[in-house]
Parts: structure tokens; sequence; C-alpha cells
């Protein structure tokens, strides 16, 4: 984070380029400074050993455990046909549990003689199952014997650093690693003013990390991490404080409704009045709108809370105002559906220019990658004569050749799809900067979003509109009852024999391409077994139609079908002539098809949750009541099925983002899935750290207000630099 020379020392030069070249290619640590931040996940007591019975499969794992038994087998194979191959199996203990080690043909030699009943060591790698039991083959291990000086001066502590490792990189080697760069910590730049380290009796930098990774006690860890986790909020609420200071500065176009314009007209036709929520949202987005700076707004709201007749009015007031809105949409299926919607909503307002168009009308155009030559060319002429007020397209309205007449508001929806320069290229179509609204679906805690999108205000709308049914959702657990899942699919007829639709979502397409028994490498038998691939719509849907839903009119969708051939599976679906559609998560976002009851999530345990629930707000959309069904073959005790049973027990979005978040690894929540930087959370968990997230806005605002070019504090801005090395600069730019 505060590179300094000697922390600017590449690791190449320290540790000698075999290690450091696994380093930088495994972990992304390329310097002193950044072994130094890569801090130990857990700490581990001499006396005191690991919970085998917890271990996550599948992931690399360093565990200390003593050797209850070691057992040699021979046994004969292709390699060694006459009975000579060998096999050592090793139990190891930790009083709660007990785990399998094995190792075969040569390697089996050295353990054999060191790893006796009664031997403590630390043992890393790759949980796997085998024969309905964890085991770990060929792992890497370090004995924890105390007499040898090496041995001693590593594990001299009684807390024993378990760092994030890989493969090719044991823990206890990471830590050896860190002992020799750790004197350069004295050198490290403080990032945080003195007065506030000291008004909030935090420790000084170099000090905590000597105290992570060397801690004598827990309070030596307590100490660092409060003082590390201070860090990593502060100088990013510092960068994002910034953001906000410049945005603020920029200049924009005010938008400003007329009295009896479109939004008027457009008001007085709806059928039903707003939600309080829709009218607060909407004020709060009208007086951003009226500003000369930019708007940045994040406009949150629960599947159907009814985002799109938000954003449409607020495109209405600036195209009123005389400017022309934007809507950016993840995919073709999403554009195609939402200009259905607006243009329906909007009836004769929608048909400027045309014969019986209202006098306020406006054009209201679609823009994607798939249209032909003739209507792409007539898009193209009414935005950039300005005849278009409305345009809703995919990225491919971001393209050079798309130019605008006076473009005002930009409205991106599902934020996280979209890449940032996406965004930024379409903010640059403006001849000032345009207003910018985001909207998700997606429930993000507060504290997230001061953290991710800490340089937007954010409107939340949390009720749903009159009319909307119930959802009830269920685990299915087909592998411990197949009966359950003969069942799902008599409730899907069941519905559709009530004159209803159902959905039934696969999570792989089926196709080569896609296929993972065909990519990378070859699979050991047992992993075929443990792992079968996902199932696939293809499959699926042919089974299905064959079997248990035979007689009724089953259609599929995927993501490489032609947006033709998709477009007119959504317009069946739509009209009510397919009773069920099989589909990939292409209908995740936005697909509305109020008559649709059911859900099926085949192997649900393979989305995430915040996919899941998006999914099922797919049904329910109508007056008739929902129902989502989540099949799995997960065991109970699985921390899938567990996931699957909270989502199934609530409908509140916020509240499964909370524990949606706690399961997942904090990085992830930094957007590096779109910036492609690390993530530089190391030590900030979002949730748990919300207090220090919010104070640290606060400390951070109140001294960029002071300070905006932060020149009295050297340290601080040396921070900046290393978390914003330039891509993540890039990212917070065009967030």
């Amino acid at each position: 984070m505060d590179l300094v020379p000697a922390l600017e020392e590449p690791l190449k030069k320290v540790l000698g380029p075999p290690t450091a070249k696994v380093m930088a290619e495994h972990l992304g640590l390329h310097t002193v400074g950044d072994l130094l931040h890569h801090y130990p996940r857990r700490y581990e007591e001499r006396g005191q050993l690991t919970h085998l019975a917890d271990l996550p499969m599948d992931e690399h794992v360093t565990v200390v455990a003593m050797v209850a038994d070691a057992r040699l087998h021979t046994f004969a194979s292709s390699k060694a046909p006459r009975g000579k191959g060998q096999r050592l199996e090793v139990t190891i203990t930790d009083g709660s549990g007990r785990l399998q080690l094995v190792f075969f043909g040569n390697g089996v030699h050295k353990p054999h003689k060191e790893l006796l009943p009664g031997t403590r060591a630390m043992f890393a790698g790759k949980v796997s199952v085998f024969n309905r039991r964890l085991q770990l083959a060929h792992p890497a291990y370090e004995l924890l014997r105390g007499d040898s000086e090496d041995t001693v001066e590593t594990w001299a502590g009684a807390l024993i650093p378990i760092y994030p490792a890989t493969a090719k990189l044991e823990s206890w080697k990471i830590g050896k690693a860190v002992q020799t760069v750790l004197p350069s910590a004295q050198e490290a730049v403080d990032p945080v003013p003195a007065t506030l380290r000291e008004g909030r009796g935090l420790v000084p930098l170099p000090e905590a990390l000597l105290k992570i990774h060397r801690p004598h006690t827990k309070a030596d860890i307590e100490d660092a991490r409060s003082r590390l986790k201070w860090d990593e909020a502060f100088v990013l609420q510092v960068a994002l404080a910034r953001r906000r200071h410049a945005d603020a500065q920029l200049p924009a176009v005010a938008r400003k409704p007329k009295p009896d314009g479109l939004l008027t007209a457009f008001d007085d036709r709806l059928p039903f009045t707003l939600t309080q929520g829709q009218q607060k949202v909407s004020k709060e987005i009208f007086d951003d709108l009226a500003t000369e700076h930019p708007m940045h707004r994040l406009l949150q709201g629960e599947v159907g809370s009814g985002k799109t007749m938000v954003a449409l009015r607020a495109m209405l007031a600036v195209v009123d105002a005389g400017g022309q809105a934007a809507m950016l949409a993840p995919t073709e299926v999403l554009a195609q559906q939402h200009h259905r919607s607006i243009v329906e909503m909007m009836g004769e307002l929608a048909e400027g220019g045309m014969l019986g168009g209202a006098e306020q009308a406006t054009k209201v155009v679609v823009l994607t990658g798939s249209m032909g030559a003739a209507a792409r060319r007539q898009a193209l002429l009414d935005l950039v004569t300005g005849e278009a007020g409305i345009v809703i397209g995919t990225h491919a309205l971001i393209e050079d050749k798309v130019q605008f007449h006076d473009l005002g508001l930009v409205v991106v929806d599902e934020q996280h799809r979209f890449g940032v320069e996406q965004r930024d290229a379409l903010r640059g179509k403006g001849k000032q900067p345009p207003h910018l609204l985001v909207m998700t679906a997606t429930p993000i805690p507060r504290t997230v979003a001061m953290t991710v999108f800490g340089d937007l205000e954010t409107s939340v709308l949390d009720q749903l509109p009159a009319g909307r049914s119930p959802i009830a959702s269920h685990v299915v657990p087909a592998a411990d009852k197949p009966h359950f899942l003969a069942r799902a699919w008599e409730r899907v007829r069941e519905e559709v024999g009530n004159g209803h639709q159902a959905y039934v979502v696969c999570p792989r397409i089926g196709d080569e391409e896609d296929d993972p028994r065909k990519a990378g490498k070859k699979k050991s038998p047992e992993d075929e077994a443990e792992k079968r691939p996902p199932l696939a719509v293809l499959d699926v849907a042919d089974q299905l139609a064959k079997g248990p839903l035979q007689g009724l009119k089953v259609e599929l969708l995927h993501g490489r079908m032609h947006p033709d051939d998709k477009d007119a599976v959504m317009r069946r679906f739509a009209a009510g002539e397919t009773d069920v559609l099989v589909a990939t998560t292409v209908i995740e976002v936005g697909v509305n098809v109020p008559n649709a009851t059911a859900m099926v999530i085949m192997d649900a345990d393979r989305f995430g949750v915040s996919q899941l629930h998006q999914l099922r707000g797919r049904v329910g959309r109508g007056s008739a009541p929902g129902l989502c069904l989540l099949v799995t073959e997960m065991p109970e005790a699985s921390t899938a099925r567990q996931r699957l049973t909270s989502v199934a027990s609530t409908l509140d979005g916020f509240e499964l983002s909370r524990i949606d978040l706690e399961q997942r690894r904090e990085g992830d929540v930094l957007g590096q899935a779109q910036s492609g930087a690390r993530t530089s959370l190391r030590m900030l968990a979002v949730i748990e750290d919300e207090e220090i997230i919010a104070e640290a806005r606060e400390e951070a605002a109140t001294l960029v207000a002071a300070d905006p070019e932060l020149e009295h504090l050297p340290g601080l801005r040396t921070a900046l630099d290393a978390l914003l090395d330039e891509e993540r600069e890039q990212y917070l730019e065009k967030g």
C-alpha cells in the first residue's frame, strides 16, 4: 500500500527468482511491500488443533495435526503388474476429526520414515473425497519438532501464522519469506495522519505489520488488525471522497421538466398511482437533475419494485428539458424487452413525428448489435438529429458511430454487468458530462454501497407495487428424496393445468463449447464420480419433453441462440403459447411474464445467492402466487445446502445479500471482476466492519474538503498511489 524504496524492492532480489516467480504468478505479490501486506488468514496455537471436521472441499488447506497411524500397502497396477505398487496411508487426528493422507509410488519412502505415530506436523494440500471419506493426496508437510535451529526460529511464537497459500507455495514457506522481509516493515510510511491515529488509539503502521506476522499474544493480533482495517477503510474512502469532490466540480446542464410537457402527459395516462417509495426516489432524482453538476446516483430496488418506472420518468423529464436519455441494458433480450415495455407504457407519447402521435410525443428507438443495416441506419439518424428522445440499447450504443444530438441522462441497468470502460465511453458522448443513474436489483448492504459505489449517492426502493404476489420457495433434495423431484414436475403440470406457465433453469447450455468434460485436463475416476458436470438446458429440455412433462409445449432459450430466435422464443412465451421455458440464466434479469408462476432451478447449488434471488423474482409477477423449487443433490450438512435453505427461508434481498457476503470472500466485493485488479481489501470485512467504514468515510470527507490535493499528507498520497495503481484509478474514475 504505502510503498517506499525499501518496500518497493522487487521480491526476486530478496527471495531469489524461483520463489518470487511463484509469488508473482499465484499470489500476485511482486514487491517487499506486497508480501508484508499478505496477512495470515488465521493462527494456529501450539497444543490447539485445527478442526479437521470442518475442512472445505476442493480448497487448499493447511492443518496442524498429529499422526495417529501409518500403513504401507502394496498393490498391482498397470505400472507395477507384479504387486510392486506402493501406497502409504497415514491417518492424522486433531481430537475432533480424522483425515486420511495418501502417498503413492516412490513418494512413500520419506513420509514412511518421518510420519510415525505421535509425530506432530503441519500438512498442506487440496481436500478431496475418496470412498466417501475426506483425504489429502500427496500433501506437503513440515514436522513441528522444535529441535533444529531453523524450525525453532520459524515457529518460535506460540501462535503459528497460517497464510493464504497455493499448491505451489505452502503456508510455512510464505512464513519464512515474510521472516526475511520483516525488518523492512520499520520503513513503512504511515498513511493515517498522526492526529487521527492518536485520537483513535491506533498503533503505528510498522508496529502493526510486525504484530500481524509475528504476534506473541492474541492482543497483538487484535491491535494489528484494528490498525490495518482502518488503513484499508480510510485510504479507500479518501480515494472515493476525492472522486466525489472532483465530480462536484464538473459542469452539467440542469434538466428541469416543462410544467405541461411530456412527463405531465405521461403521469396523467398512468392507470395506477406511484408507491410512496417511487415518489420519494423520483423527487431525489429530479432534485439532482435540476443542478448544474452531474448526478451520480445508484438506484437499488428489489426485483419488481418498479425501478423501470422511476427511470422512465427521469428520462421523460430530461426529454422535456430538451435533452436525450439513453438506457444501457446488459443483454439484447433485455434491451428488446425494455423497449417493448416502455413503448407500451408511453402509448402515443412514444410516437413522436408519426400520425396519431400525441403533441408532446418523442421517438423511442432501440439499438442492438444484431439489428439489420436499414433499421440501424434509421435509429442512428434519429439520435443525431434529436428526433429520438429516448434510446434503449446494449453496448452497441457505445460504438464510435453512435452520435447524440444532446445526451442529458444515462441510465445503466444492472451495473455489475457492465465493464467500467463501457460506462465511461457512453458518458463521453455528451457535450458536457451527462447525468448518470445506475440501477441494480441486487440489494447491496449499506457498507458495501459505501465501499463499492462510494462515489454514488444511493436511493432505495423497498416496497413492492400493488398487485404483486408472494413467492413460496422450497429446497428439493433430489439425491436423498427422489420422490420430491417427481412431485416438483407434478406441481409444474398443475400450474400449467391452471392456465399458467413455468421456467426450468439450468447452469449450462450443453453444446460442445461449454462441456466441462471436453475442456481442460483429464479427471481421475473418483473426481468424475464426485463432480458430475452441471445439468444442461439441451439435455434437460429433451428429458422433460419425453418424460415428466410429456404433452406440454416445452421450448428452450440460451445465450448462444441467434438473437432473432431468442426474441421469437420470448415472444411466444410472453404470449402464452409455450407452457414451459427451459433456459440458462439469460432470463435472470428483467424478463417480465406475469402469467409465469412456477420456476424449477436445477443444480441450484451451482448458483450464487443473489443470482437465485434474481431468478426467483421472475415468477409471482402477476396476481397468482409464485412457486420456486431449488433442486440440489448436495448432502444436508454441506454449506451449499445451507445456502439454499437460507434463500428459501426469506424473500428479503438485503438479508440475503448479507448472507451472500458472509459466505463469499470479501475481495469479490470491490468489483475486481470489472477492473481486473487485485482486491485491495485484505483485512477489512465489509459486513462486520460497518462502523469502521462509516467512520472512515466521515473522516475522509472532512479531510478531503480541507485539503483535496492532500498536499500536507505525503504518506497518504503514497498510499493512494499504491492502492490506485492505474487499473484501480481508472476503475474508480469510471465508476
